[in-house]
């Protein structure tokens, strides 16, 4: 998810949904019973359940330190946790009579938090500009809605990380840090206060004198000891202290770095450019220090079909045992995983390649399930009119586990399952992997499905139908599981719930 200044994460590359309209442009009134996204041609027809309800087949995942900045891991940011590990330890959607229901959130809620009271915090995006969003977790009642700043070169065609937030957090006090397109660090707070419900802003940290004024900020994330640090599109890497304000970066000449980075308690900050993955850490005076750099394969030239540039489409993912993966950009693309220790005598640890020749290509950040790294084909979704008209992506989910010998070995492919860009996410609980897929008409029908995969055997156990039409194409937003099991994936259109 890429996942900005308009915020994905991305989160995590949605230019293409400010091509589209949105459904309304007055916010909507917070009261019960919120309207629906409306269904597109064919949904009558379209079958609503494939295959069978799962049965649980839990899997133990590592221990992933909580950043005690961040609200819990899950809930704080498009790839749950620091190590952007887009694995939860607890429920999902088995299939079970499966509900289904939706809120027109008036326009792409791509990234989504989920506060101490469960609700869902959301930075929803459409042609007007971007909106800090508060629903309930049941209902998706709109309780609050907040128009977020716009930068001097935003415009209606600009990438969905160049209008605001997409990549924001949720720190430890229930606060939405977003970094906003006009290149300030933003504390958000809901406030109780009759007469004064809704955000308001608690804490304002202009960064500014570390970019020019085109460039936008990627994401900002807290390392352990609370100075913020932040990406941005032109190459420069900084952090803040929060307290002091004192701002400090350094930059990266003639790379871009187009997604979200991952960090780890002892201080590494991982991110990936157009070129190189990256450790960084901070200096003795707090300023980003190069810790070590790695070069990957890359075909270069122009992005591949689905992706934002000419490089890895992932947010680093760090797994245990001192590990952290990119997939870079070679074709085929490949499962590529390294030594995070600075003094490491071999930086790479092995490499496998995913998915075919001139048909492969991933967006979004890797699924880590301890020893196991699920990567989803993106090939062939650049815009929104890829997948209309019955139209869809190159098929493709693969698992690849590192050995004990330290090789990267193919566990399975699925080359059936079609997911043109959503983040996917695992559920430790039930032993599933999430993503949301786009079969093939029929006709030119356009059918959305939540998809379950058994995470052993790559088989796909169910798919259930969320909606037709291109309101419910995701664009490159995230899936989501809240802290009961219900999950919710943002759409086009606004939100989906999908509770059984």
């Amino acid at each position: 998810m890429r996942t900005l200044t308009a915020t994905v994460m991305s989160a995590a590359a949605i230019g293409a949904l400010l091509l589209v309209p949105a459904l309304s442009q007055a916010a909507p009134a917070p009261t019960p019973g919120p309207a629906a996204i409306p269904q597109g041609r064919g949904y009558d027809q379209a079958e609503k359940f494939i295959g069978r309800p799962a049965v649980p087949n839990p899997v133990t995942l590592p221990k992933v330190s909580n950043n005690p900045y961040m609200s819990p891991n899950g809930t704080s940011n498009i790839h749950n946790d620091t190590w952007m590990t887009d694995a939860y330890p607890g429920d999902g959607p088995l299939g079970r009579n499966t509900q289904v229901t939706s809120v027109n959130a008036l326009g792409e809620c791509a990234s989504i938090t989920f506060d101490s009271l469960g609700r869902l915090v959301a930075v929803c995006i459409n042609p007007k500009g971007s909106f800090l969003t508060m629903m309930h977790p049941d209902s998706l009642r709109i309780i609050a809605r907040e128009k977020l700043p716009a930068g001097p070169e935003t415009d209606s065609s600009g990438d969905y990380t160049e209008v605001a937030g997409a990549y924001f957090y949720l720190d430890n006090r229930n606060r939405a840090v977003v970094a906003t397109a006009d290149h300030h660090l933003t504390y958000y707070a809901y406030s109780l206060t009759p007469g004064d419900r809704g955000f308001n802003v608690v804490k304002e940290i202009d960064i500014t004198s570390a970019m020019d004024t085109t460039d936008s900020i990627q994401s900002a994330l807290p390392d352990f000891s609370g100075n913020v640090w932040f990406a941005t599109k032109s190459g420069v890497v900084g952090n803040v202290n929060p307290k002091t304000e004192v701002v400090k970066w350094i930059n990266l000449p003639g790379e871009i770095i187009s997604n979200s980075f991952a960090m780890d308690k002892d201080g590494g900050v991982y991110i990936v450019s157009t070129a190189a993955l990256y450790r960084f850490d901070a200096g003795s005076d707090g300023t980003p220090v190069t810790t070590w750099r790695a070069v990957y394969d890359n075909t270069g030239g122009e992005p591949k079909p689905s992706q934002k540039s000419a490089g890895s489409g992932t947010t680093p993912t760090v797994m245990s045992g001192g590990r952290v993966a990119i997939v870079d950009n070679a074709n085929p693309e490949n499962v590529v995983v390294y030594r995070t220790a600075p003094n490491a005598s071999n930086r790479k640890i092995c490499q496998a390649p995913v998915f075919g020749k001139d048909a492969s290509a991933t967006e979004n950040s890797l699924v880590a399930i301890g020893d196991s790294l699920i990567a989803e084909n993106n090939f062939g979704y650049k815009v929104i009119a890829d997948t209309t008209k019955g139209k869809t992506s190159t098929p493709g989910m693969a698992r690849v586990d590192v050995t004990a010998a330290g090789e990267c070995v193919n566990v399975w492919t699925n080359n059936k399952v079609t997911a043109p860009s959503v983040v996917p996410k695992f559920s430790a609980k039930t032993g599933l992997v999430y993503t949301y897929t786009k079969p093939a008409g029929p006709g030119t029908i356009d059918r959305w499905y939540w998809t379950a995969l058994d995470y052993r055997t790559g088989r796909i156990v169910y798919s259930v139908l969320t909606g037709t039409g291109v309101f419910f194409n995701n664009s490159y937003a995230s899936l989501y599981l809240s802290p009961s099991g219900v999950g919710y994936a943002g759409v086009i259109g606004g939100v989906v719930r999908i509770e059984g």
